[in-house]
């Protein structure tokens, strides 16, 4: 099985392609995602490829912090996936639905565990500025997030906001243009090993960029990471993680690339035997990652 966070891992808008090779070089480029009539994001033709066959090969499962309705804009090359993940962990998708079960029980834990959503945007009402910040959000009623300028975002007030969220269970993650404030134990990681669990997962694969993904890294079995964004700029590493150099649309490509080849290399070790695919019907084929 693999788990892959999207944005920034593999697909990216146009202000985080880093395109830096002369034009004439530069790759063609595949829309995957409009907003408001406009193209959004984007990947390599290279990496639509290896996308889909990566998709017919294992059970690929996106791995979002985007709401269900920011992941439906997405069109994937390849089949559509069985599950997906949204909102960080809130939503498992089934076949583009929520499972209720799940989100009922992670919505009780939250309550137990964490500081209501209401302290976290009372705070950001209380302590922020209309001269950096752009936007209040709230996505599924599960976190919330700011859109900021980052070039005025305060360092100052992001540590201070981290240290009195970290007291209250939550979490602190800045991308891009975006403050993310997410409950301790709404994670990526949760969902996945549920996910894998259904699927009869006999590996798990996952790759991401950001903090918010250390923990579903951290759950898989191989793990990859892009040389931009948070867990670059903090050279965080594992000893089952490879951390690539390469950066923006370029690193979307060649993680695909290592994902298609590790999923290869697993089914080439696992000898023929007759299992369930997805759809329910029987299948001659080696175990399935």
């Amino acid at each position: 099985m693999v788990a892959s966070d999207l944005d920034r891992t593999l697909i990216y808008s146009t202000a985080a392609l880093a395109l830096g090779m002369p034009d004439a070089q530069a790759p063609r480029l595949l829309s995957i995602e409009v907003h408001e009539s406009k193209p959004l994001s984007f990947m390599t033709e290279d990496a639509a490829v290896l996308l889909e066959e990566l998709a017919t090969e294992a059970v690929f499962v996106p791995t979002t912090t985007r709401t269900r309705k920011q992941y439906q804009r997405i069109q994937l090359p390849g089949p559509a996936p069985t599950y997906a993940i949204c909102a960080n962990g809130g939503h498992i998708l089934v076949d583009g639905v929520s499972d209720p079960d799940w989100h009922a029980a992670v919505v009780r834990r939250l309550a137990d565990e964490c500081a209501p959503l209401a302290e976290i945007r009372a705070y950001f009402t209380a302590t922020t500025d209309l001269s950096w910040v752009r936007k209040h959000r709230v996505a599924e009623d599960l976190f919330a997030y700011l859109v900021v300028e980052r070039e005025r975002l305060p360092d100052e007030w992001l540590r201070r906001f981290g240290e009195w969220a970290d007291g209250r269970g939550w979490t602190v993650s800045l991308q891009g243009r975006k403050v993310y404030a997410v409950p301790k134990p709404l994670t990526k990681s949760a969902a996945m090993r549920e996910v894998a669990r259904r699927a009869g997962a006999t590996l798990t694969l996952a790759a991401g960029d950001s903090l918010l993904d250390a923990d579903l890294l951290l759950a898989a079995d191989r793990a990859w990471r892009p040389g931009h964004g948070e867990l670059a700029d903090t050279q965080w590493t594992a000893p089952h993680l490879d951390a690539l150099g390469e950066r923006g649309v370029a690193a979307g490509e060649e993680i695909l690339r290592r994902l298609l080849a590790a999923v290869r290399a697993h089914r080439s070790t696992v000898p023929p035997q007759t299992v369930t695919s997805l759809n329910g019907s029987p299948a001659a084929l080696p175990d399935r990652a």
